[in-house]
C-alpha cells in the first residue's frame, strides 16, 4: 500500500497583486505630474530683476516710435541687417543686447533675433529692473 500523498509544489505565479501596484503607480505619476507645471504659461514681461552685465556687448535699442540704434547711433532697419552681419563677418563670439520699448511690437524684436541668429551672434534681451 502506498500512502504518499502527491506533494508537488505549484510553480503558478499569480499577477493580481502586481497590476495593482502599478495602477497605483500610474495614479501616483498622473497627480503627481500635475503638481510640476500648474500654469506654465503665466507671462509678466519685460521687467526682470537680475542682470547680466557683458563688456563688449553691443547695443541694438528700439523706441516706443520703432526707430532703431545701433551703440546710440540711428540706424534704419534696413541696413541693421547689413551692419549684423559686417559685425559677424569680424568677430562672431560678440553679444547683442536688445533693449525694446514695451509698446514695440513684438515682430519687430522678433525680426532683429532672426537676423542676429543668422549672423550666427549671441544675443541678450534686456529688461527693466523691477
Amino acid at each position: 500500500m502506498n500512502f504518499r500523498k502527491a506533494s508537488k509544489v505549484k510553480a503558478d505565479f499569480s499577477m493580481a497583486s502586481m497590476t495593482d501596484i502599478v495602477f497605483l503607480l500610474l495614479i501616483f505619476f498622473l497627480l503627481t505630474s500635475t503638481l510640476v507645471a500648474p500654469q506654465a504659461l503665466k507671462l509678466l514681461l519685460p521687467k526682470g530683476k537680475g542682470q547680466t552685465v557683458q563688456k563688449q556687448a553691443i547695443r541694438i535699442s528700439i523706441d516706443s516710435l520703432s526707430q532703431y540704434y545701433l551703440d546710440n547711433q540711428k540706424v534704419n532697419k534696413e541696413s541693421l541687417k547689413g551692419r549684423l552681419l559686417s559685425l559677424a563677418a569680424a568677430d562672431t563670439s560678440q553679444t547683442l543686447m536688445l533693449q525694446s520699448h514695451r509698446l514695440v511690437p513684438v515682430q519687430e524684436v522678433v525680426d532683429v533675433m532672426q537676423w542676429a541668429q543668422e549672423a550666427r551672434l549671441k544675443m541678450v534681451l534686456a529688461t527693466d529692473p523691477r
